[in-house]
């Protein structure tokens, strides 16, 4: 876990994965790789290394933002349903810090995947407790929302779900917040964010370069 700048060559391993996993769902413009090539957007990212040193599973995060509009998430869904109220509830969290979960995935090729699937929503959790944001807010499709869950992830219930990138999703805005996400997710999602912070505050500090560099779990 670190920026971009501390690793430019995992980090476009990162990106590479991410778009050949989206691609494989013909969802590759929500990636917008380019975009994003330089880094100069993205605050912290996170991946997971098979034993080969290969990147197999990643998710990457923006903010903390200042203002609502710079909320990725938020501009998506400009001229949906309930993009007023989506608006209105992260405007309101943003004097408390606002960071943006993206562009989670796991390569397809891995074997017991849901291993996995079930660190990256901690991995949400935590890259928003490393940047020191109290919230973290996101859209996701509604069939990896019971995942997320497990980490204590809200559903922004009152805005309609939408097809986001496009009419094959069911898509919907979502938020964690530090405050409550250990009580309301599993005992073991929440006992997992605690070894792994520790582990990740030990190497960072270790390192003598935490928020420089990147620190490992």
């Amino acid at each position: 876990m670190g920026p971009p700048q501390a690793d430019p060559e995992l980090w476009r391993e990162y990106l590479d994965g991410a778009l050949a996993v989206y691609s494989g769902f013909g969802a590759e413009d929500a990636v917008e790789y380019d975009a994003w090539l330089d880094g100069a957007t993205t605050a912290i990212f996170a991946v997971a290394l098979d034993s080969d040193g290969k990147v197999v599973a990643g998710m990457r995060a923006e903010g903390p933002h200042s203002h609502v509009d710079q909320v990725h998430a938020v501009r998506s869904w400009d001229g949906r349903p309930g993009d007023a109220a989506f608006r209105k509830f992260v405007a309101e969290q943003i004097p408390f810090g606002v960071v943006e979960s993206k562009t989670g995935w796991v390569s397809r090729s891995v074997e017991d995947r849901h291993i996995l699937a079930n660190w990256i929503p901690r991995a949400c959790v935590e890259t928003t407790l490393v940047l020191g944001a109290r919230y973290s807010t996101g859209i996701t499709p509604s069939h990896v929302v019971n995942r997320y869950r497990t980490t204590g992830m809200n559903v922004v219930w009152w805005v309609p779900t939408s097809g986001y990138p496009d009419d094959r999703y069911v898509t919907c805005p979502v938020w964690w917040d530090m405050e409550t996400y250990a009580s309301l997710g599993t005992p073991e999602q929440a006992r997992y964010i605690e070894i792994e912070m520790a582990e990740l505050r030990a190497s960072g500090e270790a390192g003598g370069a935490q928020g420089e560099g990147l620190a490992q779990a």
